[in-house]
């Protein structure tokens, strides 16, 4: 699957949206009857209390007590939970000779080190700009890219600022579908938003790119929780307050139905057990690297499985394929015991382990089906 990245929104003023239902002549004539006698109690109360407000006469025996008790907000609560995690994210907006935009991020270093999208940052990196991150207290500073990777949708900047809260990280292994998440960030600029939901689905296979841009593979976690444009970057957190996930993509219906994009209940976040390898990555030497097979896949392929091309140069000489005895032609249909349904899922499969593990990878051939074992390395780049 495909999917826009939420780093952009444009509004259509002549399109209806998709979410207004038809309005039924029965409802229309409920509705009347209702504002008719809504209006009669509150023009007769109105009548009242401006006498008591001109006059300041008061009813014989009233009298007005004001409410002293307070909302007790557990810690593991919703308030409690954003309460901890808002003073670690911040609002990322980017200016351009062409334009520009806005996304999150969190901190995860107290030394001013923050952790985004790739894409959130990406035009400021490839045709220079400017970085201006903002704390939730407010203070503002000049952010600085210190490594992007855009196979994996991941960048991180600093700032120059100390004592930041940072947030923890979780296990996002150990994630099941239906736990609670929230997520927070920026949408539509508006810093400090928190949603509310849950983890829908695990390892969805999500690749994502615009306008020509070099795509990104995410082995995602979905959630319902609200996310829209502006959301990228932000922290998917848990019941605990720990970051299970980077918010990064959603679905839409805009290219459907032409109705503007935005939240449908469908957004995808970069587990953060992956995030994590690739953000140490990026701090220690400005660039990460992705485990590879050795293999070309053919993505025009529509069978079931991932297809390996059919030319020489489709298995890298010496790689991981190689060795363990894949030929061109072969057809992947599991990988590290996970079932591939198409070359994207086996990208974003391979991409989710880490350089050095071993897998067992199942292949048909000529209609058989056999089982080897490799152990995945380093991509070039």
């Amino acid at each position: 699957m495909k999917f826009p990245r939420d780093n952009s929104s444009q509004i259509d003023s002549n399109i209806t949206p998709w979410w207004e239902a038809p309005t039924q002549t029965r409802s229309r004539k409920s509705s009347r009857g209702n504002v008719v006698i809504v209006a009669i109690i509150a023009g007769t109360i109105g009548g009242v209390l401006g006498t008591n407000a001109t006059t300041g006469w008061l009813p014989h025996g009233v009298h007005l007590v004001s409410s002293m008790s307070t909302i007790e907000r557990k810690p593991d609560s919703v308030a409690g939970i954003a309460q901890r995690v808002l003073p670690s994210v911040v609002s990322i907006t980017t200016q351009t000779d062409t334009g520009g935009g806005t996304g999150s991020g969190f901190v995860i270093d107290s030394n001013g080190i923050i952790l985004t999208n790739n894409h959130v940052v990406a035009d400021v990196a490839d045709s220079g700009g400017s970085i201006r991150v903002t704390l939730n207290n407010g203070e503002n500073y000049k952010g600085t890219i210190i490594g992007r990777d855009a196979s994996y949708d991941l960048a991180v900047v600093r700032i120059a600022a100390t004592n930041l809260p940072a947030l923890q990280f979780g296990d996002s292994d150990k994630v099941a579908v239906g736990d609670s998440v929230i997520a927070i960030g920026s949408p539509l600029g508006l810093s400090g938003t928190v949603t509310l939901g849950i983890v829908s689905a695990k390892d969805r296979a999500v690749s994502t790119g615009n306008n020509g841009s070099e795509s990104s593979f995410i082995n995602a976690l979905q959630t319902d929780a609200a996310i829209n444009p502006g959301n990228s970057g932000g922290p998917l957190v848990d019941a605990t307050g720990s970051v299970i996930g980077i918010n990064s993509a959603i679905a839409s219906l805009g290219s459907i139905t032409g109705s503007q994009v935005g939240s449908i209940g469908l957004g995808f976040a970069i587990p953060i057990n992956q995030a994590r390898r690739t953000a140490q990555q990026l701090i220690k030497s400005g660039k990460a690297t992705y485990p590879i097979l050795g293999i070309s896949i053919d993505m025009n392929f529509t069978g079931q499985g991932a297809l390996i091309g059919n030319t020489q140069i489709s298995i890298t000489a010496d790689g991981p394929a190689a060795k363990a005895g894949l030929r061109p032609g072969d057809v992947i249909t599991h990988f590290a015991g996970k079932t591939i349904n198409s070359g994207d899922e086996l990208i974003v499969a391979v991409r989710s382990h880490a350089v050095g593990e071993r897998v067992n990878i199942t292949f048909l051939r000529n209609g058989k089906s056999s089982e080897v074992s490799l152990v995945l390395v380093a991509s070039n780049n």
